[in-house]
């Protein structure tokens, strides 16, 4: 009887990954127009953003339905063995609601958790999942760990504007009224499952400081545990240069003894994240220390 781990598409984890880490990837579907793209299949993520930034017309969303959950559970089932299902927050999508919805009948099988994160953040209770299933844990075990543990993961963002969280409906009209600024940058994060505008800062320099100074207010970062950067767009400079920063304050503070010391993977978002986001952004997810 095997543990499948299942995420949707939404936690930017890429193909090769999964398929290495035996964690399977339920798309989400974007809408260009009249055009539906089930993402990572009829779309690439630099594809995505080459298409976002020629057009003036906003993609939308749509969540995962009951049913797409309901045939993989079935075939699950069938086979005799259990799942871990990791959705985006239910504050953000209605997927973890479809997803609930499918499990009903096999609540003994399939266990859906609600990641009260998004983006890299899922991607690391995604990852935290394949590790307690290499333990051993059976997966009504590893739901419970998640559970638990999600409530340690923080993200931390800095982006270029708010105008894509506001015209998708993640935030007010007076909260995106902050980024609306000249040279404003806006820091957002991940809280209680909400997307909240953390602050603000005057140009790319401040923008990074407050990013810094808002994960020492989440609780810092737990060196020990795995730590994932994204960014959106079509350019990684600003996430590497983030990174590199980044680094260097954790080696002056005497948190590490050199760069070298710490892994930070670097991704790009997909294109359910860079819908609501836009390009320029970039993104710290990670376990808090405290």
């Amino acid at each position: 009887m095997a543990i499948r781990i299942i995420v949707d598409s939404s936690a930017d984890i890429e193909e090769d990954y999964a398929r290495d880490h035996g964690i399977q990837i339920i798309p989400m579907t974007i809408t260009f127009g009249n055009e539906e793209f089930a993402e990572g299949v009829d779309i690439t993520r630099t594809e995505f953003f080459q298409r976002l930034v020629e057009t003036d017309e906003l993609p939308r969303t749509s969540q995962i339905p009951p049913m797409v959950f309901q045939d993989i559970f079935q075939e699950i089932v069938t086979a005799g063995d259990t799942a871990v299902v990791i959705t985006l927050s239910s504050h953000i999508s209605g997927t973890y609601q479809s997803a609930c919805i499918a499990a009903a009948p096999f609540k003994e099988s399939v266990f859906v958790v609600d990641s009260e994160n998004a983006t890299i953040g899922e991607r690391l209770l995604a990852e935290r999942a394949w590790a307690l299933r290499e333990e051993g844990l059976s997966a009504a075990d590893i739901a419970y760990c998640l559970d638990q543990e999600k409530k340690d993961i923080r993200l931390v963002a800095s982006l270029d504007t708010l105008e894509y969280l506001h015209r998708g409906g993640r935030i007010s009209g007076a909260a995106a009224a902050i980024g609306g600024l000249l040279s404003i940058k806006p820091v957002v994060g991940v809280v209680d499952g909400d997307v909240v505008v953390l602050g603000k800062a005057r140009g790319s320099k401040a923008s990074r400081n407050m990013v810094f100074e808002e994960i020492e207010k989440a609780g810092g970062v737990d060196l020990t545990r795995p730590i994932w950067v994204a960014y959106s767009g079509l350019s990684d400079k600003t996430a590497r240069k983030y990174i590199a920063d980044s680094l260097a304050i954790a080696t002056e503070k005497g948190l590490i003894s050199s760069p070298d010391e710490i892994e930070m993977p670097l991704t790009l978002v997909g294109a359910v994240i860079g819908t609501h986001v836009g390009p320029g952004g970039v993104a710290f997810a990670f376990f808090a220390r405290e």
